[in-house]
């Protein structure tokens, strides 16, 4: 690499701010920020700080580092038709401003590309940053690294390829020295690691088929890493399995079997717990002690919920409380320790995107634009509802005390003025 690029990534890198938003639902990966003073009310004329206009589509969110965001989005090539391949891009935009400093072809997509599901885009999984770079991952289409600071590409891997259903929409993390994601497509699902510093496969974890559980294969939940007697696992949702990894070389550490595919939440971790949803058709929502080695489905369930759980926005832990929306937009209050429902209520309309915890408030941001904000609490109190106009999909970001609200065009940064 040449100097002067390393000169300019240690500059970036000094530059980072005390909390940052590194990769989806954040630093904790599990959708908490530190930040005071978010944003309460806005609308398309107020307390916005800046609109800007995105190219082609994706839902994606937004990662912070310092002064930067960085997204992804399929681009339509100039002069083509509908049936020429898509540029799978990423970008980086000035967080004072929103314009676009740098905007990088990943990847042209492959030749037929299968149709997605009608929610979904061809830019769905959320970057990672770590150390100046930027790991990018686009499902079956490839993974990348490029330089934060200039989008140069230090290294791509199309290796892994496979087919999926309905698309693409697991996030990729960062564990150690791996880059790890899911690849649970139509057949043969799994969990991938690669080399960070070269993209080469270091390992891949095939799931076990399970006797009785739901016939489809596929899904699309975000690993988590978590931290039990001091060692890492990589907790993974797929179809019929909820699996722990060790991230040296994915070995299973223990397995948790339900029935349910098209999981898309990512699990959230509290009180020695993994609480995660079964996916599609009926999800219940159930939390297990990661404690376990090998099969611990008949012995460590601590509880199981088996209404108004999501398919689709992850769940969030405050203190004692979990909060879970159904898709429906009915917002859940449950105690972590025993399961009990403490209330249900109407929130959102139809909404898809994961739930934000910032300074005593949850907030959510529905399908059709609306952003609710509610008190944390074992009480219902609805703040506020948002209305943006716009159709969105994606998970909030946040830099400083400012909300980032990725919509079907734009991204917008609200910030209380």
């Amino acid at each position: 690499m040449p100097i002067r690029t390393l000169l300019l990534g240690c500059l970036f890198v000094s530059a980072v701010h005390a909390e940052d938003w590194p990769e989806f639902r954040g630093p904790g990966a599990q959708g908490v920020s530190q930040a005071k003073g978010v944003p309460i009310k806005w609308s398309p004329t107020e307390n916005v700080v800046w609109k800007q206009a995105l190219p082609g589509s994706g839902w994606s969110s937004p990662v912070v580092i310092g002064d930067r965001i960085f997204l992804t989005a399929a681009v339509p090539q100039p002069d083509a038709d509908k049936m020429t391949p898509l540029s799978l891009r990423t970008l980086a935009l000035d967080a004072k401003k929103g314009t676009v400093i740098w905007d990088e072809e990943v990847f042209k997509q492959g030749e037929g590309t299968p149709k997605i599901h009608k929610k979904n885009s061809h830019a769905s999984p959320t970057p990672i940053w770590e150390a100046g770079k930027l790991y990018v991952h686009f499902g079956h289409e490839g993974t990348a690294c490029l330089d934060a600071d200039t989008g140069s590409i230090l290294w791509k891997n199309r290796d892994n390829r496979y087919e999926p259903v309905h698309g693409n929409g697991s996030s990729p993390v960062l564990v150690d020295d791996v880059l790890v994601y899911t690849a649970d497509g139509r057949e043969k699902p799994g969990v991938v690691a690669l080399d960070k510093a070269t993209g080469v496969r270091k390992w891949r974890y095939d799931r076990v088929a399970v006797p009785g559980g739901a016939p489809q294969k596929f899904a699309f939940s975000t690993p988590l890493v978590i931290e039990v007697a001091g060692k890492k696992q990589i907790v993974s949702t797929g179809a019929n399995v909820l699996s722990a990894l060790d991230p040296k070389d994915g070995k299973e550490i223990w397995r948790f079997n339900f029935s349910g595919y098209s999981v898309v939440p990512r699990p959230v971790f509290a009180q020695g717990l993994v609480i995660f949803s079964t996916g599609y058709n009926s999800p219940s929502a159930i939390a297990v002690k990661a404690n376990g080695k090998g099969d611990v489905t008949k012995t460590h369930q601590a509880w199981k919920i088996d209404k108004n759980a999501p398919h689709n926005p992850s769940m969030i832990v405050v203190g004692n409380e979990m909060y879970m929306v159904a898709d429906s937009g009915l917002l859940s209050c449950v105690d972590v320790k025993s399961g009990e429902v403490i209330y249900k209520e109407r929130a959102t309309g139809g909404i898809s995107a994961s739930i934000l915890y910032a300074d005593g408030k949850l907030y959510l941001q529905d399908e059709a634009g609306k952003g609710a904000v509610v008190k944390a609490g074992r009480t219902f109190e609805l703040l506020a509802s948002n209305d943006l106009g716009e159709k969105s999909l994606a998970s909030y970001g946040v830099v400083g005390s400012d909300l980032l609200i990725r919509t079907e065009k734009h991204l917008w940064r609200i910030g209380a003025k």
